[in-house]
């Protein structure tokens, strides 16, 4: 998904063979899932940490690229804007204590970036959306200049036909228009990557899918922009409107690039593969020289490059990933957790989503009937929205029909069983159970980022004018992240 290119200008002959090749990736790869034992052996677990770099005044610092040529290390890559970074993590197995391996890693490397930053009065920080980014941070100016950024930039901008609108309501409004997609990298996330057997990829999807709302109240970390008091978790709404590329047409029929998705899969993960390969327009038709059917045929495990390059221009929020490394297995990429705001913070919500995963998918498809996809992507924006504030839409077993409950309830009845479900995947119970015990906590005080940072926020602007008081809570934040102290125990 992130594959290095050369061009940035395409003809339609491009595009026309291009579209080809995705109906032959598709073809391989569903001849691939259904090989005996694809993807079987142990699970394991990776993660992508997005990062801001910012000066001692708390400003955006325009050094990703100096940063990558000095350090020279191939698990740091560079974002779209100037100012970000993203770390992708050693994958580990779930029996080598991964969580504490994954934090161990994490503040290494945050220490080692530090460092280089500190050269130029910089350091990098895990928040979701950085509190002190005024609108003149964004723009073409901010945009790491790679062909790959500039490429997407161009076909985005090019479909789109216009400025793109940003409308945002919370306790204040947003409205701006823009005519470029930079302020999607205003948004910086934890990616948690899960290996997933492909016979039971199509259950652990729809719980991840089912489950996501919880997580994304407990970990909202993103209330502001600009200033603005926006959504708990305002990068779920930034993130989709500040790239989408469709015309404002109220009958057009595509959904956004950027989704939760567009119902429960049914059998297996081909089905999202398919829907991204036939619903969705090429952004970067770049091909290999792969035959992808050729290689089946001799037994071989495909590259599929024309489709990894193109599921990485569509952005659900839990995404599929085809990895083609020995032998080729099934991954489940979730997208909608913010960075931040510790690192401990931030295992813990990876632990918490895929424990509540494995709960629900024994019972999922007894649970789906009660739940249309539409109400669970609407818990999704909900959640979003109000975070641990949240009444969502929840089915159960136990009762003749679902009902709102609020996100707290809905947590309360589930966290004790989560030990258990992490404990028969694999995970090491000395690993996760100082993890569960953060989301206790944090469950307890009802103290999120979004929340410590409204509320620090608020008791600031008492005393100082709004600028004043975004630098001085980001400081105090700063000071908290890099201590590793859990939210919940935040002032």
């Amino acid at each position: 998904m992130g594959l290095d290119i050369e061009k940035t200008d395409f003809t339609a002959d491009d595009f026309s063979h291009f579209s080809s090749r995705l109906r032959t990736n598709l073809q391989a790869l569903e001849s691939v899932l259904a090989r005996p034992g694809f993807g079987d052996g142990d699970l394991s677990f990776g993660a992508e940490l997005e990062l801001y770099i910012v000066d001692q005044q708390c400003r955006p610092l325009h050094i990703n690229q100096e940063i990558i040529k000095q350090l020279n290390d191939p698990q740091l890559t560079l974002e779209l804007n100037r100012y970000n970074l993203e770390y992708n993590f050693s994958p580990v197995l779930l029996k080598d204590n991964c969580f504490a391996a994954t934090q161990n890693e994490a503040l290494l490397a945050m220490e080692k970036i530090n460092s280089c930053a500190a050269q130029w009065g910089g350091n990098v920080v895990p928040v979701g959306i950085l509190p002190t980014l005024e609108q003149s941070d964004t723009g073409y100016h901010a945009m790491t200049k790679l062909p790959r950024f500039e490429a997407l930039t161009k076909e985005l901008t090019e479909l789109r036909g216009g400025p793109f609108t940003i409308a945002i309501e919370g306790e204040d409004k947003l409205q701006l228009a823009i005519d470029d997609v930079t302020l999607e990298g205003a948004n910086t996330s934890f990616q948690i990557h899960l290996r997933v057997p492909a016979n039971e990829f199509a259950d652990f999807y729809n719980a991840v899918q089912l489950v996501t709302p919880l997580v994304v109240a407990m970990a909202a970390n993103s209330p502001t922009l600009f200033g603005h008091r926006l959504w708990q978790e305002t990068r779920i709404p930034l993130f989709k409107q500040s790239i989408d590329c469709r015309p404002d047409d109220p009958l057009h029929p595509v959904p956004a690039r950027v989704n939760f998705g567009n119902n429960w899969i049914r059998e297996s993960a081909f089905e999202l593969f398919a829907e991204a390969a036939l619903l969705y327009r090429p952004l970067l038709p770049v091909c290999s020289a792969e035959d992808p059917m050729a290689v089946v045929r001799s037994g071989g495990t495909p590259q599929l490059q024309e489709l990894r390059l193109h599921q990485g221009s569509i952005w659900l929020w839990n995404r599929p990933v085809y990895d083609p490394v020995n032998g080729g297995h099934l991954r489940i990429e979730m997208r909608a957790l913010p960075a931040g705001p510790s690192i401990v913070d931030m295992m813990a919500n990876a632990a918490l989503a895929i424990g509540l995963a494995k709960l629900l998918q024994a019972n999922i498809k007894q649970l789906l009937p009660a739940i249309p996809f539409t109400y669970c992507t609407a818990n999704f924006y909900r959640a979003a929205q109000k975070g641990l504030a949240a009444e969502l839409f929840w089915p159960s077993p136990q009762q003749s029909q679902p009902e709102y409950k609020s996100v707290a309830e809905i947590l309360r009845n589930l966290l004790p069983e989560v030990p258990a479900q992490l404990a028969a995947m694999g995970f090491m119970e000395t690993d996760f159970q100082p993890l569960l015990q953060v989301i206790e906590e944090r469950l307890s005080t009802g103290q999120n980022g979004a929340q410590w940072q409204l509320r620090k926020l608020a008791e600031l602007r008492k005393d100082m004018h709004k600028r004043e008081a975004l630098i001085a809570m980001f400081q105090q934040y700063q000071k908290n992240s890099a201590a590793n102290l859990p939210v919940a125990k935040w002032k």
